[in-house]
């Protein structure tokens, strides 16, 4: 069957359910972050669990905040 595709398939995607370790510094309080109902410390670093589907919203979030992404680290069943 020639230029027949299966895509679309009911298949598991392998970026489901996977989860990842945001570790940023730089956050700071400012109108934005006044949404989110507790302060942000100024030093140090904040560490933020992300879902592989959100991880471009929470890019985009902590740049608004003022926040600068340090590292990205997978997080593993293990």
């Amino acid at each position: 069957m020639m230029g027949q595709h299966a895509f679309g398939t009911a298949t598991a995607s392998p970026s489901k359910g996977r989860m990842f370790l945001y570790e940023v510094t730089g956050m700071r309080q400012n109108q934005e972050t006044d949404k989110n109902g507790y302060p942000i410390r100024q030093s140090g670093s904040t560490f933020i669990k992300v879902p592989y589907s959100r991880m471009n919203q929470e890019m985009q979030r902590i740049t608004r905040m003022g926040g600068e992404i340090v590292s990205i680290k997978p997080l593993t069943g293990e």
